[in-house]
């Protein structure tokens, strides 16, 4: 009995062990499931079953990242893409009357491509054509013309003189206008230029070429018929030698400042022959004055510009050749004094002249040779300021001792066999 009883014993003893470890199993299932395959025998069973019991794969949600990515997209393109709102159907009549003023078109070529239409303001017109044609220039060839004409040795004849100093005015305002049309592309790249009419669109270049000849036939054909034709001759070639020679060559050679002193010298000898009708020696003398009056004048004041006129592309003494440039400066103011001594001996001027005139020309001389040694800007500065004042300083002493007409006519009736 005891034998039985044991048995018995073990076996409920055993079927309670393997219940209690069955339950420890699917618990740890439940809690592992990623264990499985190693110690869950049924799982074999589990794959075996039906279709319908098999697990099936859920499609993967979209990411919020990926849908931020998408509408970033989309917004790019919108601001890309460029179009315009078509405009509505109009009717024939609207039509004809043209598109209403609310539609905004597209821009054209024109605009594009940086055309546009230049409105030319009326009254400013005046103002713009005075700075087209270099007012203040101008009128310094008209004065230099005038000086020629009084020192002139015959009668003073008003009419006449009026009639010189307009025609070389035109003159000189043809030639300032066709220079600043030739030299648009390059005056817009220097800041002493840059705000010309031309460059800032304020006229247009048929409207400027078109002022240039009104200006040059008047003038040209009021020297050569009202005046003599002389004078006439001299007024044409000076706005050949300006605008063809000189223009050009500023971005060629430094040679341009010599053409251009021959320019600036020409308009006392045309009031010369506008008054007598000859070239003399007292004519060539005052564009031998003007002629050298330039260089200190000019080669100063382009020494404070060099950095402009080497940004525009000319070729100035200044920029490519300085000590030349204060040399050539410091020799004209010398010769000043050596020409206003030759006055006297060519009879144009008393002895006087070079006396009273010693004083300016030194000391014009003096500075030239300051600029000469210092070359800074202080030295140019001063030489320039001195000739804008030297030269009606010197006309007008010359003026005032210019040889009488009357003494003259009885010197040269003395002369004259009887």
């Amino acid at each position: 009995m005891r034998g039985v009883t044991a048995m018995c014993l073990a076996q409920l003893h055993g079927k309670v062990t393997g219940q209690l470890v069955a339950c420890r199993v699917l618990q740890m299932c439940r809690r592992h499931p990623e264990q499985w395959p190693l110690f869950h025998p049924p799982r074999r069973k589990y794959v075996t079953q039906p279709a319908s019991l098999r697990q099936r794969a859920k499609p993967k949600p979209e990411t919020l990242e990926s849908a931020a990515q998408e509408e970033t997209v989309l917004q790019e393109v919108k601001a890309i893409s460029a179009t315009f709102p078509l405009p509505p159907k109009l009717s024939k009549d609207e039509t004809a009357q043209g598109p209403p003023a609310d539609i905004k078109l597209p821009p054209s070529a024109n605009e594009e491509r940086g055309w546009r239409e230049i409105k030319v303001d009326v009254a400013a017109l005046p103002g713009v054509l005075a700075r087209l044609s270099k007012i203040r220039l101008t009128a310094l060839v008209v004065i230099t013309a005038s000086a020629g004409y009084a020192m002139a040795p015959v009668p003073f004849d008003p009419t006449c003189f009026l009639l010189a100093s307009v025609g070389t005015g035109l003159a000189s305002c043809a030639a300032n206008s066709i220079n600043q049309f030739f030299e648009v592309p390059f005056d817009s790249n220097m800041n002493r230029t840059k705000s010309r009419p031309l460059v800032r669109g304020q006229i247009s270049p048929l409207m400027a070429t078109s002022f240039a000849a009104a200006c040059a036939m008047p003038g040209v054909s009021l020297l050569t018929l009202a005046v003599n034709p002389l004078t006439g001759a001299l007024g044409a070639f000076n706005i050949f030698l300006y605008t063809c020679c000189y223009t050009p060559m500023k971005r060629l050679s430094i040679a341009n400042t010599w053409v251009g002193a021959v320019v600036g010298a020409l308009p006392p000898v045309m009031g010369w022959t506008a008054a007598t009708g000859s070239l003399d020696a007292g004519a060539l003398l005052l564009g031998a004055i003007l002629y050298s009056w330039q260089f200190p004048h000019f080669n100063a004041l382009s020494w404070n510009l060099r950095e402009d006129y080497s940004r525009g592309g000319y070729r100035m003494m200044s920029v490519t050749h300085p000590l030349m440039c204060r040399r050539v400066a410091l020799r004209h103011c010398l010769a000043l004094i050596g020409l206003s001594t030759l006055a006297p001996a060519l009879d144009v001027t008393t002895w006087t002249f070079p006396i009273i005139s010693l004083p300016i020309n030194l000391y014009i001389s003096y500075l030239g040779y300051r600029f000469y040694k210092d070359a800074d800007r202080s030295s140019s500065r001063k030489l320039f300021f001195c000739s804008l004042w030297h030269l009606p300083m010197l006309l007008l002493l010359m003026f005032t001792c210019k040889k009488s007409v009357v003494g003259k006519k009885e010197k040269e009736a003395i002369l004259e066999p009887s």
